[in-house]
């Protein structure tokens, strides 16, 4: 079985199911690509709102549920990181560009190593980067030249349109079989579908 995991580098919740959906991929023989697409693209055009354009309500409810997922996981959580959000383009086509050229997992654990660097530390991931990208056997240097061709970053608006186009709206995303699992809060119907239940 095969899981598109589409999330965001700057996302919370894709952080928080970060290590789970590696992990329930793992336990059941299935294959994971991590697809890093922007969501300032898919909002618009599926009814969503970037987190300072959403409501006063709608953002303290987000404040209480990442408190109550840091607690009910027990993942260390920055509820406000000084750096959130950063300018994601240019790590999230590095992180392309090694999907394509070495595959999916180095890609996924880059990936996930950044988003843990912001929500778990603090860090700056884009001053941080070449560390990070260290810590995951990569050339951050190298990786970020490579990133900026040009070419990463139309495959990375290819990937968000037909993201769209298979109804995803936000982050995380699992599509299985053509089925959506939005939000780190369904991986348990994701677990169910990968165990065939």
């Amino acid at each position: 079985m095969h899981v598109d995991y589409y999330g965001s580098l700057n996302s919370p919740w894709t952080y928080l199911g970060s290590a789970r959906i590696e992990a329930l991929c793992a336990a059941h023989g299935a294959t994971l690509k991590f697809w890093p697409v922007d969501f300032g693209l898919i909002f618009p055009a599926s009814g969503g709102l970037p987190l300072p354009k959403r409501s006063p309500q709608r953002q303290a409810y987000r404040m209480m549920e990442l408190r109550r997922w840091r607690m009910a996981t027990g993942l260390p959580l920055t509820l406000e990181p000084k750096h959130f959000p950063f300018p994601e383009a240019a790590l999230a086509n590095a992180v392309i560009a090694l999907r394509e050229t070495q595959g999916d997992a180095p890609a996924i654990r880059l990936a996930h190593r950044i988003m843990a660097a912001l929500w778990a530390e603090d860090r700056d991931p884009v001053a941080d980067f070449a560390a990070l990208a260290a810590e995951c056997g990569q050339d951050g240097a190298a990786l970020l030249a490579q990133g900026a061709d040009p070419r990463w970053a139309a495959m990375r608006q290819a990937d968000s349109e037909a993201a769209l186009a298979r109804g995803v709206f936000g982050a995380p995303s699992f599509v299985i079989d053509g089925e959506i699992f939005w939000g780190q809060d369904r991986l348990d119907f994701v677990e169910r579908k990968l165990a065939g239940r």
